[in-house]
């Protein structure tokens, strides 16, 4: 699912900077809208991960006396 969505990106920005004629502000919103949404649909799975892990390491780590 993820990787067809990174294809289509792929393809979309080749397209787009194969195109001769100049771009409107509003295509570059639209890219930049694309691309907050992609880090925003990874970090937020990504961020628990990482929580996870440090809490995991936290645990493992004796404590000070």
């Amino acid at each position: 699912m993820i990787l067809d969505l990174f294809l289509k990106l792929y393809i979309h920005a080749q397209l787009f900077l194969r195109r001769r004629d100049g771009a409107s502000a509003i295509e570059y919103v639209i890219i930049v809208a694309i691309v907050a949404l992609v880090i925003v649909g990874i970090g937020t799975g990504l961020g628990d991960k990482i929580k996870g892990i440090f809490k995991q390491v936290s645990d493992a780590l004796p404590a000070a006396t």
